[in-house]
């Protein structure tokens, strides 16, 4: 087998059930569910207790990697920390981070939730450096955990001073410390009137997590991120934190380490956003991430600024790998392109013959429980978006939903925009296909209307999951509902001073309302989602335009647009839902 595979894959191939397995854990003092990831020494030891002996298939690639020889001190330099800012959502750990950068990111995140995970390095006026990784939630953490790379050396927690300690926040708390990485407490928003720090470290106490001015060894900071209140405070104590742990790497050495998310741009390519641990990574060198190998042709850093080289501690963009690889897959660089392309190919044969083996005995496994359960249903689902890390996430959420009753399939998972072949499949395995910030390219949109496949798109991760919670929970509230009224592409630019850029486009088909909502969508990615300002037919002001005719539109506060971008205007409708639909 390979590392890291589920309890009900392992379960599968020994041909016992995921209870047996969980129940087996729980007398070893493991706790385990049937979607966790166990690492090599749990599944050797979970084996044993029912007679297998376990073969690591994975071993032999990994030894193909040669290991160079411990690094000498003398050529150790000392590098930025990489700090994890996690915590509940709408405590602000957006806003802090928003604050350090000082650079407004906030604004451009559908419902004020981080969607990707982003990676950014902050120059300070000490001239120290720090790197700040900013989650999506404690999922992709976890699930970047579960392959075994240690990507963050400290974890911030945002708390709000005017709230309680909310289960994702104790879930952090707890993802921090099962990874053995450093704690500091932020305690934010403390320029409300109902903010009360105190109470929130007296709840903390109650975890058994002491703050310094309760006699512990946790540092904590009350700030807030709106008004800039205590946040040099928290980055001394970032850097106070950094120098105990003496973090240092070897800069003049092939480079190491972990990829963040992976995106596919259609103009430029498979784009994997990668974070330097060892060594410098440079244009040129030939890297493998995961399954997926390629010589790197560009590096961006997270402006967008094409760079030369990235030293440890840095977050790069990477354009040259044959593929998006997984966020937490390892990457390591090869002197010879050769020898990186054989591992990546050695590396997708073992997954592939991997998902045979488990795939077609759980296929046996499930009739079984079917006949024994006989109410059993499931929920297969294809699964899209525009980044790996989204992908991931919402992977893992929507298989922990499964229950006795329902089982939660994930199909197919992958980057990119809804293709025809995802509507043909979806209708083979008579699965929904979910997309997040992708939209339907081609015929598949009508395709899907034809063979009854059922496209539901989202720009919010916790949008998605309730959705999903809702329907399985048959707690079935009133549905917003989409019409497309109409698509139209942009075929000219004009920017007007005082005004902003103004599209030409042509209505290919439906009618272009002045009143509709509209998303721009940009080689099947979407990029944003808004209204319209003006919508004009030469020099007037019109209230619809027809399938076939020219129009001048703009949009609402965006100005960003391009030649070949296209719009789809839409409207919303509330239609009560029903257990079918």
């Amino acid at each position: 087998m390979t590392e890291f595979i589920t309890v009900g894959e392992i379960a599968t191939m020994m041909n016992v059930s995921s209870n047996d397995i969980i129940s087996t854990c729980m007398t070893l003092g493991i706790m385990v569910t049937m979607n966790q990831r166990l690492d090599a020494e749990t599944l050797t030891v979970v084996a044993d207790e029912f007679g297998y002996d376990v073969d690591f298939v994975t071993a032999e690639i990994e030894e193909a990697i040669k290991e160079k020889d411990e690094d000498d001190p003398e050529n150790l330099e000392i590098r930025p920390p990489i700090v994890t800012i996690m915590g509940h959502v709408d405590h602000g750990k957006t806003s802090l981070l928003d604050y350090i950068r000082k650079e407004n990111v906030v604004a451009g995140e559908s419902g004020g939730i981080t969607q990707h995970i982003g990676a950014y390095i902050v120059n300070l006026k000490s001239g120290k450096k720090i790197t700040f990784l900013d989650t999506p939630g404690h999922e992709a953490f976890t699930a970047m955990r579960a392959r075994g790379t240690q990507l963050t050396d400290i974890v911030v927690i945002v708390i709000a001073a005017d709230d309680d300690i909310q289960p994702q926040t104790k879930e952090a708390i707890s993802h921090a410390q099962a990874a053995g990485v450093p704690i500091i407490i932020a305690i934010n928003k403390i320029d409300r009137d109902v903010s009360n720090p105190e109470k929130i470290k007296e709840k903390l106490s109650g975890m058994n997590l002491l703050v310094e001015d309760w006699g512990g060894n946790i540092q904590s900071q009350d700030i807030s991120a709106l008004k800039g209140v205590g946040i040099e405070e928290l980055l001394e104590k970032i850097l106070l934190e950094a120098e105990l742990l003496e973090l240092k790497a070897n800069p003049n050495k092939l480079s190491t380490g972990s990829v963040i998310e992976a995106r596919l741009d259609k103009g430029k390519g498979y784009i994997s956003t990668l974070l330097v641990q060892s060594g410098t990574l440079k244009i040129g060198d030939y890297v493998l991430a995961g399954k997926y190998s390629g010589k790197v042709k560009a590096l961006y850093d997270e402006r967008g600024n094409q760079i030369n080289e990235a030293p440890p501690s840095t977050p790069v963009a990477v354009l040259g790998l044959d593929g998006a690889p997984q966020a937490g897959d390892k990457f390591n660089v090869f002197s010879d392109e050769k020898e990186a392309k054989t591992i990546a190919s050695k590396r997708t044969q073992l997954v592939r013959e991997q998902s045979v083996r488990t795939q077609k005995q759980l296929t046996l496994d499930e009739i079984g429980r079917r006949i024994a359960i006989g109410d059993f249903k499931e929920l297969n689902i294809i699964l899209k978006g525009d980044v790996d890390g989204s992908v991931e996430a919402l992977s893992d959420s929507f298989q922990k939903l499964s229950s006795d009753e329902i089982q939660i399939n994930i199909v197919h998972k992958a980057v990119g925009a809804i293709t025809e072949s995802d509507v043909l499949l979806a209708s083979a395995s008579e699965a929904i296909i979910v997309g997040f910030n992708v939209r339907p390219t081609g015929n598949a949109r009508i395709i899907s209307e034809k063979e009854e496949v059922d496209i539901r798109n989202y720009s919010i991760i916790y949008d998605a999951i309730n959705d999903l919670k809702d329907a399985i929970e048959g707690m079935l509230s009133p549905e917003v509902k989409e019409e497309i009224t109409g698509q139209a592409e942009i075929r000219e630019t004009f920017k007007i001073s005082k005004i902003g850029t103004i599209a030409g486009c042509m209505v290919t088909s439906g009618k272009v309302f002045r009143k509709s909502n509209v998303r721009l969508v940009r080689d099947g990615i979407v990029i944003l989602t808004t209204t319209l300002s003006s919508l004009k037919r030469f020099q007037d002001d019109v209230k619809e335009v027809s399938k076939g005719y020219d129009c001048g539109l703009q949009l609402k506060n965006y100005n960003d647009i391009k030649i070949g971008d296209n719009l789809e205007f839409f409207t919303e409708l509330q239609v009560k839902k029903t257990v079918s639909n």
